[in-house]
């Protein structure tokens, strides 16, 4: 996969799909990778049957980016301008802009920082939790550390293990990632978001939070229920797919 250099670190991306397509820039969540996010689930695909061309970044500790071991890399603010210098670098001015989980909160800060260059966005995986806080995430960054999933108790510290584990992930670089990167957004902030907003959260998510609760606090965005999924599940979600499509035909 081609990289590029940012910040002083060589990043991953790829750009597929139709080249003269409408651009979309695919964000991946937290410990994913963009071809677990993107690939595996369909969503290169679907998007690029479509007609659009498309764009996804390994973040920074993730894939085959480079990996800091410094948790004040991480920032949101800080991945974000990572996902703008890759629209430069391909010298795209406006895109469309998705993320799942983490990278539904970087994408969040994209539109704060570049709204010009955020044609809309989909959020996935994150709710209010995005403004409110995520619950029980601690004891995630002592579980990576840990030098074996054997000494790691707690079913969600154990669960981010085993798919770092799984997907061969840097541990320290997330653990440090996990540390900084998420940086709550204020209603304030919120409410600055102009471009078209989807919310789109599963069911049964446990972690996002509601997404019409988010999608109240913007100016112009709608709360999408991905029925009966979790987390993990609901990114390759068929009602998830077909509502990005009507969503990004209407934008």
């Amino acid at each position: 996969m081609p990289h590029f250099e940012h910040d002083r670190l060589s990043l991953a991306y790829f750009d597929e799909g139709e080249p003269s397509g409408d651009p979309v820039l695919l964000i991946h969540g937290f410990a994913s990778n963009k071809a677990v996010n993107w690939i595996n689930p369909g969503w290169l695909k679907t998007l690029g049957d479509a007609g659009y061309r498309v764009v996804a970044i390994d973040n920074r500790g993730h894939g085959e980016s480079d990996k800091p071991h410094d948790k004040e890399a991480y920032t949101p603010e800080i991945m974000a301008g990572d996902a703008a210098a890759l629209l430069r670098h391909l010298k795209i001015d406006r895109a469309h802009v998705m993320g799942y989980s983490m990278g539904a909160r970087i994408t969040a800060f994209l539109c704060l920082a570049q709204p010009d260059m955020v044609r809309s966005a989909i959020l996935g995986g994150l709710g209010l939790g995005m403004v409110e806080g995520l619950g029980g995430w601690e004891g995630i960054a002592t579980a990576l550390r840990a030098p074996s999933i054997d000494d790691v108790s707690g079913d969600r510290p154990r669960m981010f293990r085993a798919f770092a584990d799984q997907t061969k992930s840097d541990r320290f670089a997330l653990a440090a990632c996990i540390e900084t990167s998420r940086k709550k957004l204020t209603p304030e902030q919120a409410g600055r978001i102009n471009a078209p907003t989807l919310v789109a959260v599963g069911t049964k998510d446990d972690i996002a939070g509601s997404p019409q609760d988010l999608a109240d606090l913007m100016p112009n965005a709608t709360a999408l229920d991905i029925p009966g999924r979790d987390h993990m599940l609901a990114v390759g979600d068929r009602v998830f797919k077909a509502a990005a499509l009507e969503f990004l035909a209407a934008h």
